[in-house]
């Protein structure tokens, strides 16, 4: 019997190969695409995507009513699940959408027989409640926060009461029928149409909220270009190309150079252009620098501890890499590195500490050892790029290294109470958990050593930091934000003494000067007298040192030969159903590798 039990097992083993074998051929020809990013994702849940990592994930399966045309710069706004962008009150007050008709949702249990039924105007108006739900807690409700009318009203009730009731209805927030969405809002409010582009607002169905209960986090059904039925966290998220998908195609508007660069050839192409992608969670610097090399992902980041052998004039790539078909991308990036004080904290209410601490942080050596001296040393808050920055301004507390900046900082430091540190508590620095973010943590720990400030570094997995700004257990936390939408109003927001957790200002700085500032000028149109009001904000925020300024970086970006249409974006919300792989090419450029 075992012998013959072998025998059977033997061959069932047999044929099983010789079917992987044949499986491995008819699927050789399938397009896909294989990304890599540097940190968990904490759930799929559109309300909870608050980093550029979840949000990224998010809008793979999600959508919003708006979105950034891929090709164009300056970034501009496009009408996605909208049917075109809206009409707007003459008072600037009401914006009404037709919302698109004959786009399904993914095909799921949730719905009768498994399949997808018709988006329509109301689900709008649930998602949006379901941001201000004050029991779910959603991390994105400062972007409408006193701005819709009755919303906040809406909220503040169901805050007192056991049950939040979605029937109940909020006059700003409005289905008038099927597929028309009205909003009005309490006062103007210049960038709206930016968080209809952001996944906070994207599109969720009742039916499937309701069926997974607690775990709709990791059950993803939108409208979106590709499908995960299940998110679970692994170190691999594979989508699959959404088989329902409306009709969208690749655009055709773009300049000459564009064109010259091949990023017309897919135009009026039915999106997406891949048939499966492939996420691969690979937290530390040398894996993913290895995959690339591989040729196991598109594209990457290059690594700082591998700039030079990659870019050795920080201008140009290595022949060897230019020999297999790779190329650069470089762009600035909308955004800004900082550790944040928790000003919770007593402790930090202490301005001559804070300034004593940024005084001793010598950046530039920062900028030369984690970026490779391509960022900007930041001097306050808002980056270069948009209106709000200062070109020349030069912060009297950013440190350089100079050993006078050293002692004023020492001098400073006891003004606060704390001669060489003396009386002064270890301070906690928290950070994420990847080997960069480690480096950057002692570096800052040496730095504040040198006035007798003492540091403990503290790494974190991606979602625990998270949690832990939320709530307030952190001490100092180093950190970088990077625009959600093109204006300066979404940096200085991170300051906003309202805005503090769950909101978008995790430090939880309040300053009443500062905050009446930035009241006035969230109700501006663009215009002369509102970039006055950015840059006085700017200098306050340079001076009151409610951070540690960091950098504002630059991107860095190799990609391999076969990925055709990349483009680097600040919004990358989307951005994977342009990208094609070019399988031909990519056959033949892997030879070299």
């Amino acid at each position: 019997m075992k012998k013959i039990k072998f025998f059977q097992t033997l061959i069932i083993g047999l044929l099983l190969t010789s079917f992987i074998g044949c499986t491995k051929k008819t699927t050789s020809n399938e397009s896909v695409l294989n990304l890599a990013v540097s940190a968990e994702v904490k759930g799929m849940d559109p309300i909870y995507s608050n980093d550029r990592y979840s949000s990224n994930e998010v809008a793979r399966v999600y959508e919003g009513l708006l979105e950034y045309h891929y090709l164009k710069r300056p970034y501009t706004l496009k009408p996605n699940l909208a049917e075109a962008m809206p009409t707007v009150s003459a008072d600037g007050l009401t914006y009404t959408f037709k919302i698109k008709k004959g786009v399904m949702f993914h095909d799921d249990a949730a719905f009768p027989s498994g399949k997808g039924r018709e988006l329509v105007a109301e689900d709008f108006v649930y998602s949006i409640k379901r941001l201000a739900d004050p029991k779910l807690q959603g991390l994105g409700f400062w972007l409408l926060e006193g701005k819709v009318v009755g919303l906040d009203e809406w909220r503040k009730k169901y805050s007192e009461l056991p049950k939040t009731d979605y029937s109940e209805s909020v006059a700003g927030l409005q289905a008038l029928d099927k597929y028309t969405l009205q909003f009005k809002l309490k006062k103007s409010f210049p960038q709206f149409l930016y968080s209809l582009a952001m996944p906070f607002t994207f599109a969720v169905a009742k039916e499937v909220v309701e069926k997974y209960g607690k775990e709709f986090l990791n059950h993803p059904v939108g409208t979106g270009p590709f499908v995960l039925p299940v998110f679970t966290q692994s170190n691999k998220i594979t989508y699959t190309k959404n088989p329902n998908f409306r009709e969208k195609k690749y655009p055709c508007e773009g300049d000459a150079n564009l064109k010259a660069a091949g990023f017309m050839a897919d135009c009026g192409k039915l999106l997406p252009l891949v048939d499966k992608l492939i996420v691969n969670i690979i937290v530390q610097s040398q894996p993913r620098w290895l995959n690339f090399q591989k040729g196991k992902v598109e594209y990457i980041s290059v690594p700082k501890d591998n700039f030079d052998t990659a870019i050795p004039d920080a201008k140009n790539l290595d022949p060897k890499f230019v020999e297999k078909g790779v190329r650069l991308s470089v762009s600035p990036s909308l955004d800004v590195t900082y550790t944040a004080f928790n000003h919770d904290k007593k402790l930090f209410n202490n301005t001559k500490l804070r300034q004593a601490m940024s005084l001793a942080y010598n950046v530039d050596e920062s900028n030369k050892l984690f970026y490779n001296n391509t960022a900007m040393p930041a001097q306050s808050v808002v980056p270069p790029g948009i209106a709000g920055f200062i070109p020349n301004y030069k912060n009297p507390y950013r440190g350089n290294g100079k050993a006078e900046q050293i002692e004023q900082a020492k001098k400073l430091l006891a003004e606060a109470g704390y001669p060489n540190g003396e009386g002064l508590p270890e301070i906690t620095y928290d950070c994420p958990s990847s080997t960069t973010s480690r480096q950057t943590g002692e570096y800052f720990k040496k730095q504040m050593a040198q006035i007798g400030v003492k540091i403990k570094v503290i790494t974190n997995p991606w979602p625990e930091l998270q949690k832990k700004i939320t709530n307030r257990n952190v001490d100092l936390y180093g950190i970088a934000w990077g625009a959600d939408y093109p204006d300066a109003e979404n940096f200085l927001q991170l300051l906003y003494g309202p805005n503090r957790s769950p909101g978008a200002n995790g430090s939880g700085y309040d300053n009443p000067e500062f905050n009446k500032l930035f009241a006035s000028s969230a109700v501006m149109q663009d215009s002369p007298e509102r970039t006055a009001l950015y840059e006085k904000m700017y200098r306050i925020a340079a001076e009151e040192i409610p951070w540690i300024y960091g950098v504002h970086r630059q991107s860095y970006t190799i990609v391999n030969g076969w990925l055709k249409n990349y483009m680097s974006t600040d919004f990358e919300a989307g951005q994977a159903s342009y990208l094609r792989v070019d399988l031909e090419a990519k056959k033949k450029l892997m030879e070299k590798f």
